[in-house]
C-alpha cells in the first residue's frame, strides 16, 4: 500500500502501510476486535484454473512508458497489493520475491527485497526477474532507475483510491502478465462479492460516524484520516460516514488532537490491527488524549482490520468490507 505510506509521510514521516481481513463479528465493548478477520486474512484465493500467459505483450505503464513483457516466469511485485493480485490470478508460483507488505500465507516464505519499505535494487536484480510490478509511490527513485537501467521491464500501476479502482488494477496487472481473460474473470468475481456484501449492510436510520486512526505507538505517531486517506470509499460502502473527512479535515492525515476528535465525534474508530496493538489495545487507545471523550471511546467501539489488506482495494476487498460491517454492526440488523 505505497499510496498510504506516502500520505502518512507527508503528514509526519514514512511509515508502514499494509492491510487484511475476513469476516468479523466483534461489536461494541469488545477487547479484541477483528480476531476472526485476522485468521481469515492469512490466505488469498486463486482462480480455480490458473491461466497460461500469452506473451510477449506491450502495455502502457502508469508513469507514461510503454513496457514490453517478453516472459513472466520470474515476477517481483513491489507491494502487498500487487503480490495479492498476481497470486489471486493463479500465477503465484512465478513470484520470486516480495515486498515487506505482502503478509499473506502463500507469500510468506519468499525473500524480502525491501528494507524499511525502500526497494533494494541489488536484491531485486540478484533474482533475475522478467518483470517488476510497482506502485506509483515505490522507491527510492534511484533504486527503480537502477532496475530499469539493467533492462528489466518495470510496470507502474495506478494507485488505488477507492472501490472503483479494484477492477482497473487487477486488469492492468493481468494485461502485463498476458492473461487478460483471467483479469476480467477476477474483476467480475471481486466486484460481485463486494456488491453482495454491500447489499447485506444493515439499513439504519442513524448513519454511524467512523474515524480512521493511523497509530504507531512505538514511534509516537497518532494520526486521524481526512480527505484522501483512502478510507472514505470503504466506509461509505459499509454504510458509514468518514468522520474525519466529514468534519472538514482537508489533509490526508492530521495529528490527533482533542479538538480534532471532538469535531469528528466518531461513533466508532477504524484502526489497523498492528497499530492497535502498538498502543496497547483498546485500553491504550482510549488513553490517547481526546479518544475517551468521543462516543466511540466511551463505548469502546473499535473496528480493527489487518494491516495487510485494509486499503489495498484488490481481490480481498469484499472480505475487508465484510469484516468492517460485521464489527461495526455486530448481529444488529
Amino acid at each position: 500500500m505505497g499510496r498510504m505510506r506516502v500520505r502518512v509521510a507527508g503528514a509526519l514521516l514514512a511509515v508502514l502501510v499494509v492491510a487484511g481481513c475476513g469476516s468479523g463479528t466483534s461489536g461494541e465493548g469488545t477487547s479484541e476486535p477483528g480476531t476472526k478477520a485476522r485468521a481469515a486474512a492469512d490466505r488469498v484465493e486463486p482462480l480455480a484454473d490458473p491461466p497460461e500467459p500469452q506473451l510477449p505483450v506491450t502495455v502502457r505503464s502508469a508513469d507514461g512508458h510503454d513496457v514490453t513483457v517478453e516472459d513472466a516466469e520470474r515476477i517481483v511485485p513491489l507491494s502487498g497489493s500487487l503480490s495479492e493480485i498476481v497470486f489471486t490470478l493463479g500465477l503465484g508460483d512465478r513470484v520470486v520475491a516480495r515486498d515487506i507488505t505482502a503478509t499473506f500465507a502463500q507469500a510468506e516464505k519468499l525473500p524480502v527485497v525491501t528494507r524499511n519499505h525502500d526497494v533494494s535494487a541489488e536484491s531485486v536484480l540478484s533474482l533475475k526477474p522478467d518483470l517488476v510490478l510497482a506502485e506509483a509511490t515505490t522507491g527510492p527513485a534511484e533504486a527503480m532507475g537502477q532496475i530499469r537501467d539493467a533492462g528489466i521491464p518495470v510496470l507502474v500501476v495506478d494507485p488505488a483510491q477507492g472501490l472503483d479502482d479494484v477492477g482497473p488494477r487487477i486488469e492492468a496487472v493481468a494485461r502485463a502478465l498476458g492473461v487478460p481473460a483471467a483479469g476480467k474473470e477476477l474483476t467480475k468475481r471481486s466486484e460481485d462479492r463486494i456488491a453482495a456484501v454491500r447489499a447485506d449492510v444493515p439499513k439504519k436510520t442513524d448513519t454511524p460516524r467512523v474515524a480512521f486512526l493511523y497509530l504507531r505507538g512505538s514511534a509516537s505517531v497518532y494520526l486521524i484520516g481526512g480527505k484522501g486517506s483512502g478510507a472514505t470509499s470503504l466506509l461509505r460502502a459499509a454504510g458509514a460516514v468518514d468522520a474525519g473527512a466529514d468534519s472538514g479535515l482537508e489533509k490526508d492525515f492530521t495529528a490527533i488532537t482533542t479538538e480534532a476528535l471532538a469535531q469528528a465525534a466518531p461513533d466508532a474508530i477504524l484502526v489497523m490491527s498492528k497499530g492497535l496493538e502498538s498502543v496497547g489495545g483498546i485500553d491504550g487507545l482510549v488513553k490517547i488524549p481526546g479518544v475517551a471523550q468521543t462516543p466511540a471511546g466511551m463505548e469502546r467501539r473499535v473496528v480493527s482490520v489487518e494491516d495487510g489488506v485494509l486499503l489495498n482495494y484488490g481481490p480481498r476487498t469484499d472480505a475487508v468490507l465484510k469484516s468492517i460491517v460485521g464489527q461495526l454492526y455486530g448481529d444488529k440488523k
